[in-house]
């Protein structure tokens, strides 16, 4: 069974942006046999600074979102952070995403679950995987059809985080679909002075290594030129490098 694959750019920057990943994605789908899913966020609203670049948010953002969709034929995943972000966003996107941070919010858990869709749940940096099972279950009680959960490392001390991989397969015990986000997980969270910084060089060995643990998905967020990106610039992944490490991930063994 092929892994589930989320790719794309961190934030929505232009239409220039998305058109070119997914491009590529669509290339790479057709080429290797799969089906990424183009990810991209309308609004980073946990940004470090007040000046940081946060998207073109809900409106305009939606509405890119569904022109790549109807264009490039692919599945789309965003995040939300409100509650009464789910409903508008479900419109548009095949996957709402629950940021790290907000993975307790009983409301915005509960929106999310009413809308249908798939909800993938990030978890949290200060939480372990088994302690997942209470955001699913409050997902699930609200009528979630499909919950997904991806891992993305805890802190470790300031401006650090490190992976236990171990959380794998303690998910896995909760849902089926547990997914390694292979770039937030080389962050270091505020370590930029007012902003986050990064090591993009482990993100082929994150992908590797959680395969090992038994992830059943990936995500990466990649640019062009990741180092001009307006978020998270330190940790996406060259757009170039994404077909022979998906490659590499749907033939290794393990």
């Amino acid at each position: 069974m092929q892994p589930v694959l989320i790719a794309g750019p961190c934030v929505i920057e232009s239409d220039e942006l998305l058109d070119t990943v997914a491009r590529e994605l669509v290339r790479i789908n057709q080429k290797l046999g799969t089906d990424i899913i183009f990810k991209a966020s309308f609004d980073k609203a946990n940004r470090t600074s007040i000046s940081s670049f946060r998207g073109p948010g809900l409106e305009r953002g939606l509405q890119m979102l569904a022109d790549v969709k109807a264009k490039h034929h692919l599945r789309v995943l965003t995040d939300i952070h409100e509650s009464w972000q789910a409903a508008p966003v479900s419109e548009v996107c095949d996957v709402l995403q629950i940021p790290a941070f907000l993975c307790r919010q009983t409301d915005l858990l509960v929106a999310a679950a009413k809308t249908g869709r798939i909800v993938n749940i990030k978890k949290a940096q200060f939480l372990s995987g088994q302690d997942m099972r209470y955001p699913v279950e409050k997902a699930r009680d609200a009528g979630a059809k499909e919950v997904w959960l991806t891992e993305r490392g805890n802190s470790f001390g300031y401006n650090n985080l490190v992976v236990d991989f171990r959380n794998i397969p303690d998910m896995l015990e909760i849902v089926p679909t547990v997914i390694m986000d292979c770039t937030h997980s080389v962050q270091r969270p505020g370590g930029g002075g007012g902003k986050t910084s990064g090591d993009r060089r482990f993100v082929p060995s994150m992908a590797l290594a959680a395969k090992a643990f038994g992830a059943t998905g990936f995500f990466f967020e990649v640019h062009p030129t990741p180092d001009l990106g307006l978020s998270d610039a330190a940790n996406m992944l060259e757009l170039h490098r994404l077909e022979p490490l998906v490659a590499q991930l749907i033939t290794t063994n393990t």
